[in-house]
Order: structure tokens, then C-alpha cells, then sequence
């Protein structure tokens, strides 16, 4: 079940969470009234309004209290930065003031002259979350999303820690949709488009750490809350975005988060 949050584009205010449907050629969101997040208590209270997908707005399908993200995930991307494998997960915190949605735009700070994208697979908290092992971690899960990890690179060479290179405001774009229905997270087909063109293409097979992993790890360090976002890492490929540009990140069975640039 994919499922996001919404905003009608007549200029109607009010916030909607809503599953996707299609129905031949027509895609269009069941919508849902007091939807929260935590799978211990979910509810699905449909209103039996409908709204055509092309009405709507795209807001961010989850405001996550904390992203925790993690640095370093795949072997190729360690190379290509020319870092030793990791011996457990590197974690750095980007802001939920980062956050942009679907089709929403990337603005390069001017004390950055190289902003580069990373295609991510996020994962979204579905129940409080302490001292949870890798074998119950899928019970903590609501779901699935892209992230994309916009990182100014030459701070981030510049600083000891990362908090600045990827706290930007429009730093985190999210979504389109949660994808509650994954089976297995490690064997994802991920790709990063930029301009139509393939830049990185990897699978969740390549992790380093598995999603698992990481919600044992990181829930021993700290609480995870429902909606929190844990960002698993980028393949190699990584590269920059300039004015104008439009980057794609699809991850298999998710959808396509599509983000432009000023």
C-alpha cells in the first residue's frame, strides 16, 4: 500500500493523508481522516472522498521528529570517496527543517560550491522504538520512501562533523509516497536519474549495514519515534546539481521522487 499526504491545489489549506488507488487509466487517493503513524494503534478511518492523484499537492508523507542518517552504507560509495569500510554504522542528523517534498526545489546555499545528490533508501518508524534487535526491527517498521541526501561536499571536506553540509534547509527531499508493503528492504533495485540520465544504479543487496541492522543499532543509541526517518546510505555515483537540474531517484516497488534545482 503506498500511501502519502496531500494538499488539494485549489487552494484549500487543510493537510490529507490518503492511500493511492488506480482504476484503468485513472490514479486517484482514498482519503483519510486521523491517520497517525504508530502501528500499535493504526487506524484507517476512510472518508469516501476520493480525489483525482493530478488535484493534489504533494507534501512530505512523513514530518519525522529526527532523520538519522547513515554515512558510508555501500562498498562502492566507500571507494569513491576513498574511505575505509566502516567497522559499525556512521550517523549524522539532518533536520526535519531539510525536509521538501515530491516535485518540490533544491536551493544550492551560497556558501556552497558543490551540492551533489544522493539517491537514498529511507526508512520510516512505525511504533516507539529502544534497545529493538535486528530480529524484531521489521515489527517497528511502517514503511518505506526515497530520501535524497543533499550534501554541500566541500564543507563537508571542510568540517570535522556533517551537521552543516547536510542541514540545509531543502536538503532532505522525501517521499513521494511509504511503501508499507516491502518484503524483504535488502534486495531493492535503486537509481539516480540526473536529467534524464542514469548516474547511480546500485541495489539494498550492497548495504553494509541492512535496515535491520541499522534500527538495532541506532535504537540503542536513541529513541526512535513513530515517523522518524533512518536514510540507509547512497550507492556510488554521486555527483553535483546546478541550476536548472532535475534529479530522479527510483527505488524498486516505491516510486520515483523527482526534486529540481535553483
Amino acid at each position: 500500500m503506498k500511501l502519502g499526504r496531500f494538499r488539494h491545489k485549489a487552494g484549500e489549506m487543510r493537510e490529507y493523508y490518503g492511500t493511492l488507488s488506480t482504476d484503468k487509466d485513472r490514479t486517484f487517493v482514498n482519503i483519510i481522516e486521523n491517520f497517525g503513524f504508530d502501528i500499535a494503534d493504526i487506524k484507517y478511518e476512510y472518508t469516501g472522498r476520493q480525489y483525482e492523484l493530478s488535484e493534489l499537492e504533494f507534501l512530505p508523507p512523513s514530518i519525522p521528529s529526527k532523520i538519522v542518517a547513515v554515512g558510508l552504507n555501500y562498498k562502492d560509495h566507500a571507494a569513491e570517496m576513498q574511505k575505509k569500510l566502516p567497522e559499525e554504522p556512521l550517523l549524522f542528523i539532518k533536520p526535519s527543517s531539510s525536509i521538501i517534498p515530491h516535485l518540490g526545489t533544491i536551493v544550492r546555499p551560497s556558501a556552497s560550491q558543490r551540492v551533489d545528490y544522493e539517491s537514498e533508501l529511507a526508512v520510516v518508524i512505525g511504533k516507539t522504538a529502544k534497545n529493538i534487535k535486528k530480529s524484531d526491527a521489521a515489527d517497528y517498521i511502517f514503511g518505506y520512501t526515497c530520501l535524497n541526501d543533499v550534501t554541500a561536499r566541500d564543507l563537508q571536506a571542510k568540517d570535522i562533523q556533517y551537521t552543516r553540509a547536510k542541514g540545509f534547509d531543502t536538503f532532505a527531499p522525501l517521499g513521494p509516497f511509504i511503501e508499507t508493503e516491502i518484503e524483504n528492504p535488502s534486495s531493492l533495485q535503486i537509481s539516480g536519474r540526473l536529467n534524464g540520465e542514469l548516474k547511480q544504479s546500485s541495489n539494498t543487496s550492497n548495504l553494509i549495514f541492512s535496515p535491520y541492522e541499522l534500527v538495532e543499532f541506532i535504537s540503542g543509541i536513541m529513541t526512535l519515534f513513530p515517523g522518524d526517518i533512518i536514510s540507509t546510505g547512497t550507492p556510488s555515483g554521486v555527483g553535483s546539481l546546478n541550476r536548472g537540474d532535475v534529479f530522479e531517484i527510483e527505488i524498486e516497488n516505491i516510486g520515483t521522487l523527482k526534486n529540481y534545482v535553483e
